[in-house]
């Protein structure tokens, strides 16, 4: 065997082993290899818009979290003038009670204070016919009684 035919022999052997690879391995080799490239580029596109959409979604929160804050504090002022008023319309309405109750308590008063007096006037004019009655010692009869009652009454 010659060294030169051997070398030459390897060689085209070599020769269809790089053809074949070339043929038939090498493409579905690139095409898994481009197909692998295309997904993870797709997926750090994906990442990036995944990112950009969570800024986006952290910054729409912020801001919905600052507006509810806001009508939290614009409740809770709400509730607290309507309390104000509330206890001052309360305030307003004890003191209306109050005032009606010594309006009513000082009529019934008055009231009791006029009957006191009919009935003192009452007691004096019967005491008066009384002591009329023993000066001059005789009895006065009952219309005369009454008109002088009257009379008496109206005088006081």
């Amino acid at each position: 065997m010659n060294l030169n035919y051997t070398l030459f022999g390897q060689s085209i052997a070599f020769l269809f082993f790089v053809l074949f690879c070339m043929k038939f391995v090498w493409p579905p080799l690139l095409a898994a290899m481009q197909a692998r490239e295309k997904r993870i580029e797709d997926g750090l596109l994906a990442a990036e818009r995944a990112d950009k959409n969570l800024e986006f979604a952290q910054q729409q929160a912020d801001e919905q979290v600052g507006e509810a804050k806001q009508q939290a504090a614009a409740i809770v002022d709400q509730a607290k003038k309507r309390g104000s008023l509330m206890v001052d319309e309360a305030k307003q309405q004890a003191k209306d009670e109050a005032d009606r109750i010594k309006a009513a308590a000082q009529a019934e008063i008055d009231q009791e204070i006029l009957q006191a007096k009919e009935a003192l006037r009452a007691q004096v004019a019967t005491l008066a016919i009384a002591g009329a009655e023993k000066i001059l010692g005789e009895s006065v009869d009952k219309a005369k009684h009454a008109a002088m009652l009257e009379k008496l009454a109206a005088e006081l």
